[in-house]
């Protein structure tokens, strides 16, 4: 694997029954409907989920600015979620929210990371270091992207400046725009399916989906086969980034090539 922080090994005198390999906590806003289910069904035997939800109401985001505020309350609650968490001592953290991740550039990522896993004192893999591990997976050919999101145009600029600090071109980006947090969970197959058709083209070596709220990782895979390149959803990336990060190298049919080569 490329870029991926190891995590320790587990010491454990006593073993979960069920997360006999793994418990991971899983941080994602209480309005986010999509990252538990999208995160079970990549769990491999042995590794367990537990989710805390950071507390937030269903911001109405019909602007750049409501958008951004809404992502930074959700940012600002989560260390009550870490906190509640850690009482079922989890072995590692796996973010399902991104936006806030991609705030700052690299340097914003690596800070927004290392400050929960200074109060939690455990590994974390978040969405938008994930991206940039998977895309450094699928070989070094991979130079210039598309991506959407359900975000607004300012947090989709957040994005591009991230990638392009780990030297990633965004050609075209598709800002969703949705009306509200629990609007992303509504984003039906054909409008990702149609969004994914957009984005794409002779000039984008790969295609990225951001927005754990969206419930897009099968699509994304499907994509791959019938668009020959790389098409990573945030769920699954950041999932894989986990298992990985923690040495759990298991193979999962169905959600992409991340999951089935890398």
């Amino acid at each position: 694997m490329t870029d991926l922080r190891i995590a320790p090994p587990i010491q454990r005198s006593n073993r979960d029954v069920l997360g006999y390999r793994l418990k991971f906590g899983v941080l994602g806003p209480s309005t986010n409907t999509v990252v538990q289910p999208d995160f079970d069904d990549l769990r491999p035997a042995g590794v367990t989920n537990h989710y805390s939800r950071i507390v937030v109401d269903n911001a109405k985001a019909v602007s750049n600015e409501s958008f951004m505020a809404g992502a930074w309350e959700i940012s600002n609650n989560t260390i009550d979620a870490v906190k509640g968490v850690l009482t079922c001592a989890p072995d590692y953290l796996v973010m399902g929210m991104s936006a806030v991740t991609f705030f700052g550039g690299a340097e914003g990522a690596v800070k927004w990371r290392q400050d929960v896993e200074r109060v939690s004192g455990l590994g974390v893999s978040t969405g938008s270091e994930a991206v940039v591990a998977a895309l450094k997976a699928y070989g070094p050919n991979i130079r210039k992207v598309a991506f959407f999101s359900p975000y607004y145009p300012t947090a989709n600029t957040e994005v591009r400046n991230f990638l392009s600090d780990h030297g990633y071109e965004t050609v075209r980006d598709i800002p969703l725009q949705c009306p509200s947090w629990l609007a992303i969970a509504e984003q039906t197959p054909q409008t990702i399916r149609d969004t994914f058709r957009a984005l794409d083209g002779d000039d984008v070596d790969a295609l990225i989906q951001c927005g754990t709220n969206v419930s897009a990782m099968r699509i994304a895979a499907a994509a791959e086969l019938w668009l020959g390149k790389p098409v990573i959803a945030i769920n699954t990336a950041t999932y894989w980034h986990a298992l990985r990060a923690n040495g759990v190298m298991d193979r999962k049919e169905g959600f992409g090539r991340l999951m089935e080569e890398f």
